[in-house]
């Protein structure tokens, strides 16, 4: 597939799959196969070789992405603006959409068909569920979804992916147990959907009010995953080889007297963290709000920070990828 302009190759793992991401939608982890996620977490590992050793190449000079945030977001921002600026290519960033000409009462149609003109890539995150396959419907130009709502966060869920496999060197055969906020968790369900595509056992972890939504359970017993559900870590720390937490997320509540309920219902600690395997690797998408100890952090399983470094990995590849450069 050639040469940067600073020699670096790039070479994907399967020019007809490179082709089918040439201008496609990253809407859903329910878009991919096994062979698509291959091929992104090869070319994932391309970049991550790209900026260690130069720091940076010219792959998508000329191209512009729109960064449109209509939610607070730091990591997920942050890495995709550094993505494109490590592609040499430009960003427009829209963070305060209530500065914009949302706050007039512009449709989300209007403002992707607006950016459009001026970028060739769209990033969005909307509160609302489906909002991104709504801009989708409307834009000309590929959309990635940021995370909508409490529905999916389609790029976290690859960059979990991709983290786990370069922690464990594999996606098969895992016992997975993710924790906390299982119902408002869109990193959850997104990483959840993935897994089915693997020989997974996976545990979901919540008191009874944030168990993981029915339908996701259902996709997993249709891709004859096996699945439990618990409320104690307890149940799960000696055998699990990846534990996923999660905070409880404040805002996705209407009755704060729920929240306070539950929000410090886990927190891993160094006392938990003994009962774990050696070799496993403790996750969480961040921000976290007292349910990891810091005193965690220097546990060489407690892989939050690496798997954060990913996400710039996965972006890059994705970036690359739909724009028909990767």
């Amino acid at each position: 597939m050639g040469s940067t302009p600073n020699g670096i190759k790039i070479v994907g793992l399967a020019p007809e799959l490179n082709h089918s991401f040439y201008g496609r939608d990253i809407i859903s982890v329910g878009q991919f196969s096994r062979p698509d996620l291959t091929y992104i977490m090869g070319v994932a590992d391309e970049m991550r070789s790209v900026v260690r050793r130069v720091g940076a190449t010219d792959l998508l000079k000329g191209h512009i992405l729109a960064n449109l945030f209509y939610e607070p977001s730091t990591r997920t921002s942050s890495s995709f603006i550094a993505a494109m600026e490590r592609l040499g290519g430009s960003v427009i960033p829209i963070h305060g959409v209530q500065y914009s000409s949302v706050s007039k009462g512009e449709s989300l149609p209007d403002t992707i068909r607006t950016l459009e003109c001026y970028a060739d890539v769209i990033v969005l995150r909307h509160p609302e569920v489906g909002a991104s396959e709504v801009a989708a419907r409307y834009a000309t130009k590929p959309i990635i979804s940021a995370g909508d709502g409490v529905g999916e966060h389609p790029t976290q869920g690859l960059l979990d992916l991709y983290t786990i496999y370069h922690e464990l060197g594999t996606l098969d055969g895992l016992h997975v147990a993710m924790v906390g906020d299982l119902k408002h968790g869109r990193t959850v369900h997104s990483l959840a959907r993935l897994l089915r595509l693997y020989d997974a056992r996976l545990t979901f972890v919540s008191p009874e009010i944030l168990r993981l939504p029915e339908d996701v359970k259902r996709e997993l017993a249709a891709a004859g995953r096996i699945v439990t559900e618990t409320d104690k870590v307890e149940d799960v720390i000696a055998a699990a080889d990846v534990i996923y937490v999660t905070r409880v997320q404040k805002e996705r509540f209407a009755d704060l007297d729920e929240y306070e309920a539950v929000k410090d219902y886990y927190v891993i600690t160094p006392k938990i963290m003994a009962r774990a395997k050696e070799h496993m690797v403790l996750m969480h998408p961040l921000p976290r709000v007292g349910e990891i100890h810091a005193d965690v952090d220097n546990d060489p399983r407690a892989a939050y920070f690496r798997q954060m470094e990913n996400g710039m990995y996965i972006r890059m590849a994705l970036l690359a990828a739909v724009l028909g450069k990767a």
